[in-house]
């Protein structure tokens, strides 16, 4: 069975998931809706797709489902809208900004009985997962702590800081869900500090660029995130998962892997310069997964309820760190 598709946004992540879906043989992007006609025409060209807007999408009888890249704030409105038009829906993170927004938009996927997957692309990561797969597999033993280092190369325009609902909603909130994938439990407590050390605009912009945050679970696992706007050596993903009998990791990816050695020493390839090239592989996969879902009856994952989740955990960052005081989420 193929599923046909429909994009909703043009934009940086619209084009990564464009290429995923164009990529897989059990998919066909059939159309593109954007607000800006030109970026619309651009992406559909492309991939073989036209041009539609939203309201025809909507309504089309040759489109199973949809990929919504749009601005967070459109998200819960479009999800709900596509639920009730019987379409499979895969949703980038967040859902909304907002807790009870968010409940409100799953109460409705839960009454139309759709398909819902929330875009947490790094479960998808090939070496996350084989993180994952290790500790399933009991060789390092009972989990006890996490360490997750998530640093972008650069901070992205003041425009976007101002709308993204901040660090923790939008750049942590991919940690948090790592968290948990890997933890196997769920976050009873959250500390965390925030600092604005890469660019006084974002603080002027009421954000952070700087965290650090250890989340607690009820037996007392922890998990150590590391965040920051500015990585001058490139983009920085690192998970460390250290068990009762060991630890697993899974280090910085490079798009080319080899070893030199001369008179300086043992230099390295750089690292990936952002999200766009270090996870095409989980993209795909994501993707991947998603289709099964549509097609199966199966609950996606990670599902609304995960994104749910992760916001929560954002909310109680902020929180923390404002507050100076850890925050409780069994209370």
């Amino acid at each position: 069975m193929t599923v046909r598709f429909a994009l909703l946004g043009a934009g940086r992540i619209g084009k990564v998931h464009a290429r995923a879906v164009g990529s897989n043989p059990q998919a066909k992007l059939v159309a593109v809706a954007d607000a800006f006609e030109k970026a619309a025409k651009e992406l559909a060209s492309a991939y073989g797709a036209e041009v539609r807007s939203i309201e025809d999408i909507e309504k089309a009888g040759d489109i199973d489902a949809v990929v919504i890249c749009t601005p967070t704030d459109t998200h819960a409105d479009l999800i709900e809208r596509f639920a009730k038009a019987g379409k499979a829906i895969f949703c980038e993170k967040p859902i909304d900004l907002n807790v009870k927004r968010v409940e409100k938009c799953l109460a409705v996927v839960e009454k139309t009985k759709a398909t819902l997957m929330v875009g947490f692309n790094r479960r998808f990561d090939p070496h996350f997962a084989a993180v994952r797969k290790a500790i399933d597999d009991g060789a390092i033993g009972t989990v006890e702590m996490v360490t997750i280092t998530s640093r972008d190369p650069g901070a992205p325009p003041i425009d976007y800081i101002k709308r993204s609902g901040g660090i923790f909603r939008d750049m942590t909130i991919h940690d948090f869900d790592m968290a948990r994938f890997l933890l196997g439990e769920e976050v009873v407590a959250v500390s965390a500090h925030a600092s604005v050390l890469v660019d006084k605009k974002i603080g002027a912009a009421g954000d952070f660029d700087s965290v650090s945050v250890i989340l607690e679970t009820a037996s007392g696992k922890q998990a150590v995130i590391s965040n920051s706007r500015r990585a001058t050596y490139g983009y920085d993903q690192r998970i460390e998962v250290h068990g009762s009998k060991g630890m697993v990791a899974a280090e910085n990816q490079r798009p080319v892997s080899i070893e030199l050695a001369n008179e300086k020493g043992y230099p390295r390839p750089p690292l990936h310069d952002f999200f766009m090239t270090r996870y095409l592989d989980a993209y795909a996969i994501e993707i991947a997964a998603f289709i099964t879902a549509a097609t199966s009856g199966k609950k996606a994952s990670p599902s609304g309820a995960d994104g749910l989740v992760a916001l929560k955990l954002a909310d109680a960052a902020l929180k923390s760190a404002t507050t100076g005081k850890t925050v409780r989420l069994d209370k």
